[in-house]
């Protein structure tokens, strides 16, 4: 007497190879779907028009003979600007934008000690490769680069 198709091994053993490739596209589709990079802006045309001025206030910084450079600490970040010209040290908000996960973006609105450094902590160590801009609270100039964190050496921002 023969046995049932259901309680064979074969059959089973080939409706199971189709299912994980069934299951495993709905696991990748999953991951993609959660983490989608988002590469072009939707607001292209009014940043395209802000290049000119971005460039209109970096030569203003320029003109300032303003430096900023960048390192990262085990607490947080520590940015530091020679103010060339500058009769003080400006109140700044730097922004740090990542290339291709704008949830992780973020900025800060910080003071200076004496020495013209502007100090923050983070809840957790940042890595890779950051876009950073700098400008006093009054938007006149800016200062921008790229930095990859971590860094143990000072990035200059702007030559």
């Amino acid at each position: 007497m023969q046995t049932p198709w259901y309680k064979q091994f074969w059959p089973w053993f080939l409706i199971f190879l189709p299912m994980c490739a069934v299951i495993g596209s709905f696991v990748t589709l999953g991951v993609f779907t959660k983490n989608s990079v988002d590469l072009v802006s939707e607001d292209y045309y009014k940043q395209g028009k802000g290049i000119n001025v971005d460039l209109s206030k970096i030569h203003v910084a320029k003109g300032f003979k303003l430096q900023a450079s960048v390192v990262s600490t085990p607490q947080g970040i520590n940015v530091s600007l020679d103010k060339g010209k500058l009769s003080l040290y400006p109140a700044l908000t730097i922004t740090f934008t990542h290339r291709t996960l704008p949830d992780r973006d973020f900025a800060r609105t910080l003071s200076s000690d004496a020495n013209g450094n502007y100090r923050f902590n983070l809840p957790q160590p940042i890595q890779g490769p950051w876009f950073v801009k700098v400008e006093p609270h009054n938007k006149e100039w800016l200062i921008q680069g790229r930095v990859t964190f971590p860094t143990h050496t000072p990035t200059v921002l702007l030559d």
